[in-house]
């Protein structure tokens, strides 16, 4: 089996079984008091991970966290940082985005009382475009200054593997008295992230795809430090996002930590992040940047090579520039999408298929391999 499908799913570290039967030995022959005296005690168990996440988000340990889901995290973050007031209500977002982005942005400003159709703007591709160009989305975000709240995007735009340059956005949406917020499913561990010196508002992620958290796993939330230090700023609260110093004086009166955990509410959920765990170890050992020169690399190979084939079975629209791209190539087939995926499939190749037309195909440098990337393109050219 070739497997190209990093980006829906990633695969299963050879460790996270031993990290899974740690906490089970620990739960088993300690019960209660794994909380303070597991191996890798419960109590601190999202701490753990921000030593090995920091470096692959470009922040510091304090700006990030693991909890919750993708969309949960962003509706929570959004309750704080997207506060509309006065002129100052709209969202700016690109057009096509991933639907769950679109649900949260929708009912959000609904929770708020405004129209959807009026207060989230949207940026779409030219006409006979299929991705966004830069340009156009600053001139948005000037367009819209007076009435804007909060820029949102995708880092990597999920259908067209578009990566996007969040520092210059970053930049724009605070000139025009806005705050940016970045859905990073696709980005993180994936391609260079550097949160904290852009800027960056906040930033949402799930742990499933490149981060190899396993299936459901847990989501992670940055938050920059200049927010984070913030005990001011509304936000849900609950009682492990309260200071540790005050948590078990079980009084009234939320004490938010000055960290990124300050937006966590609920216990850890220790076994929704043991394969995160046992993934980050890799990701350390390895170097995020010695797999981001991979990455590119492969990416580059499969790109070269598919640039041979018949040129009018099928077009690769993602940007043929590296630095405008991650791991994901997308193959624009129109009406013979389906028809290929399943051809992939039966040949024993993973890929995944979105609407309308494309076949996404993500060589991840942990575990793909330069052949891999030959044998599938030779593959498709068979069945081409």
């Amino acid at each position: 089996m070739l497997y190209f499908c990093g980006n829906s799913l990633g695969l299963q570290p050879r460790q996270a079984a031993e990290f899974f039967q740690q906490e089970l030995a620990d739960w088993r022959e300690l019960a209660i008091s794994g909380y303070w005296q597991a191996q890798n005690p419960w109590m601190t168990y999202p701490q753990s991970l921000r030593g090995a996440l920091a470096p692959i988000a470009g922040a510091r340990e304090e700006e990030v966290t693991v909890m919750n889901a993708l969309t949960v995290n962003l509706h929570l973050l959004m309750m704080t940082f997207y506060r509309p007031a006065g002129r100052r209500y709209k969202i700016l977002m690109e057009a096509g985005a991933f639907p769950s982005d679109q649900y949260a942005a929708e009912t959000q400003v609904k929770w708020h009382g405004y129209d959807p159709a009026d207060a989230i703007v949207e940026v779409s591709p030219r006409e006979g475009e299929m991705t966004l160009r830069e340009e156009d989305i600053l001139a948005a975000i000037d367009r819209e200054k007076e009435s804007l709240a909060l820029v949102l995007f995708g880092g990597i735009h999920y259908y067209t593997g578009q990566l996007l340059d969040m520092g210059a956005i970053t930049t724009a949406a605070h000139a025009a008295g806005a705050l940016a917020g970045f859905d990073l499913a696709h980005a993180v561990g994936n391609v260079p992230l550097r949160l904290h010196d852009w800027g960056v508002d906040f930033a949402v992620w799930c742990s499933y795809k490149y981060l190899n958290g396993g299936p459901g796993a847990a989501g992670g939330a940055f938050v920059h430090e200049k927010w984070a230090q913030d005990a001011s700023l509304v936000r849900l609260g609950g009682w492990w996002g309260n200071d540790e110093s005050s948590r078990f004086k079980m009084q009234k009166g939320f004490i938010p930590k000055p960290t990124a955990e300050g937006w966590s509410m609920s216990t850890a959920q220790v076994f929704n992040m043991v394969c995160l765990k046992s993934s980050l170890a890799l990701f350390e050992e390895a170097g995020i940047g010695r797999l981001q020169a991979k990455s590119r690399a492969l990416t580059g190979y499969l790109y070269s090579l598919l640039e041979t084939m018949d040129g009018d079975a099928f077009r690769v629209i993602t940007p043929a520039e590296p630095e405008q791209r991650g791991a994901q190539l997308s193959l624009f087939f129109g009406d013979r999408g389906k028809s290929i995926q399943q051809q992939l499939q039966e040949k024993g190749i993973v890929t995944d298929y979105r609407e309308p037309g494309v076949v996404r195909v993500a060589p991840a440098p942990l575990y793909n391999s330069f052949e891999d990337v030959y044998r599938f393109c030779h593959i498709l050219g068979q069945l081409l």
